[in-house]
C-alpha cells in the first residue's frame, strides 16, 4: 500500500504485561503476537484493559512491568521509532485547528490514496478537523494512521461512529492494507472484527489474554457473546 518505504519488521510480541492502580490489577497475564500478514482481533468486556494494553505495547503507557519486541528485540518506546508502530486511540487525534489536508501531511500519509478508497473524503480536505462530523473525524483519523509508513497499526475502536456501509468499506481497506503490515484491531462491535481478523485475543478478568481456537464457541463460553 502506498509508495513509502517501509521498515523491515515482521513480528510484534507483547508479554510480560503488569498493570495495575490502587492496587487493582487490570493487566498481568499477556501475550500477544502480531505477525506481518495478519489482522489480529482483541477482544474483552469493559474494563478488562484493551486501550491500556495497545497504550503500553505502544510505549506512551507504562506500566509496572512490560516487554514489547520487534523481531525478539525488546523496545523501551516503539512509538519513538519512526516507521515502527501507530496507535489510533479512542479520543480524537488530529489537532482541531488543523484542515484535514494539513493533518495528513502531518501524519505523511498519501492523502490520494485514501481518496482512491473514500473519493467523498475530497470534499473534507480543506475542513478544520473540528468542524467534522464525529464520524468524518474518526474516518480521516483512521485513514491517516492506517495508511501511513508504519509497520504495524493498533485500532483502537476504529468503527465508532461510522454508519454500516462506511464500517464495510474500511472493513475492505484494513484487509487490503495487512499485505504490507501487522494490524491489531479492537472493537465493540465484534461481528466486524472476527470476520477480517486472522487470530482472537480474548482478555478476561483479572487481566489474562487467551488465543481463541474457536472464536465464536469460547467466545459464547467465556460470556462474551450469547450463544445461538
Amino acid at each position: 500500500m502506498g509508495n513509502h518505504r517501509k521498515i523491515k519488521a515482521a513480528v510484534l510480541e507483547a508479554d510480560s504485561i503488569w498493570l495495575e492502580y490502587g492496587g487493582r490489577k487490570i493487566l498481568q497475564n499477556i501475550y500477544i503476537k502480531v505477525e506481518k500478514g495478519e489482522i489480529v482481533a482483541l477482544l474483552g468486556r469493559n474494563g478488562t484493559g484493551k486501550s491500556s494494553l495497545m497504550q503500553m505495547i505502544f510505549g506512551s503507557l507504562r506500566g509496572q512491568h512490560q516487554s514489547v519486541r520487534i523481531d525478539g528485540k525488546y523496545i523501551r518506546y516503539p512509538f519513538k521509532t519512526k516507521g515502527l508502530i501507530c496507535y489510533v486511540p479512542q479520543e480524537q487525534l488530529t489537532p482541531s485547528g488543523f484542515t484535514v489536508a494539513q493533518c495528513f501531511q502531518l501524519f505523511g500519509t498519501d492523502q490520494d490514496l485514501a481518496l482512491a478508497y473514500f473519493p467523498e473524503m475530497k470534499k473534507w480536505l480543506p475542513e478544520k478537523s473540528r468542524d467534522l462530523s464525529g464520524g468524518q473525524q474518526r474516518l480521516v483519523e483512521i485513514l491517516m494512521l492506517l495508511l501511513g509508513p508504519s509497520a504495524f497499526v493498533l485500532l483502537d475502536e476504529p468503527f465508532s461512529q461510522l454508519a454500516p456501509v462506511v464500517v464495510e468499506r474500511l472493513k475492505a481497506l484494513i484487509v487490503a492494507c495487512k499485505e504490507n503490515k501487522g494490524i491489531l484491531l479492537s472493537d465493540h462491535q465484534y461481528e466486524p472484527v472476527i470476520e477480517i481478523s486472522d487470530h482472537t485475543y480474548l482478555l478476561v478478568p483479572v487481566g489474562r489474554s487467551m488465543l481463541l481456537k474457536e472464536v465464536r464457541k469460547e467466545l459464547a463460553i467465556y460470556g462474551y457473546i450469547r450463544e445461538t
